[in-house]
């Protein structure tokens, strides 16, 4: 089975195309980088020029796998309109990831751990996990500043931004590096959630923003 991967969630995103056979790991066919700032204009024909590229056609893929956040509002909303819309076209499966879920999937740490993406803000996004490898589950998420994160932190912390890592150990804490996820990580822990029966319709498909939207965050009160 075809499965479509897409992460638009941040400056850098992707789209990977994978081969899926139960019970295995999906052979990820390609991988193409997308430019920031401009997803928008290049999501879909990106996707139909790779598709075209491997052989296929759209009405031959069977499933979809998307990054639904934390991250950018815009690239968010890009990334899960373009999947809604094919997935009700041809009436397919999706898989929405949690990018801190990709983060922890190639994590070698055992046991509980914390992974973290860097906000912005001087803030992080951070999720507690239990379990070992891909069957590692959120135990609870929230959107902290560093400071509170650095001083509350007991487990290990696994996170792809090398600075804020770095401002980890600094701070004493065991910290685990790891790549940042692209879509081929998105399409791997998208077809585990598919076989286990873990999707979503388009109707239901929503983003994990985790943090308000400017315009909420300063939209004046009404009387």
């Amino acid at each position: 089975m075809l499965l479509l991967a897409t992460d638009t969630s941040g400056a850098h995103g992707s789209i990977a195309l994978a081969d899926c056979e139960s019970g295995k790991d999906p052979a990820i066919l390609e991988l193409v980088p997308l430019t920031a700032g401009a997803f928008s204009a290049q999501l879909v024909p990106e996707i139909a020029a790779l598709l075209k590229k491997q052989g296929f056609t759209r009405n031959q893929l069977g499933a979809f796998a998307v990054a639904s956040g934390p991250g950018s509002f815009t690239g968010l909303r890009v990334g899960l309109a373009a999947i809604k819309a094919f997935a009700e076209v041809l009436g397919k499966p999706i898989a929405a990831v949690s990018l801190l879920e990709a983060v922890v999937s190639v994590s070698r740490t055992p046991g509980k751990i914390l992974a973290a993406l860097d906000a912005g803000r001087t803030e992080v996004y951070l999720a507690e996990f239990a379990g070992q490898g891909r069957e590692r589950r959120a135990i609870s998420q929230s959107l902290i500043s560093r400071t509170q994160c650095f001083r509350e932190a007991t487990l290990t912390l696994v996170t792809p931004d090398r600075e804020l890592a770095e401002a980890a150990r600094a701070e004493g804490l065991e910290v685990e590096e790891v790549r940042r996820p692209q879509s081929d990580a998105i399409a791997c822990m998208g077809w585990q959630k598919i076989q286990l029966g873990e999707t979503v319709s388009p109707e239901e498909l929503e983003a994990n923003y985790l943090r308000r939207s400017n315009a909420e965050i300063f939209a004046r009160p009404r009387p």
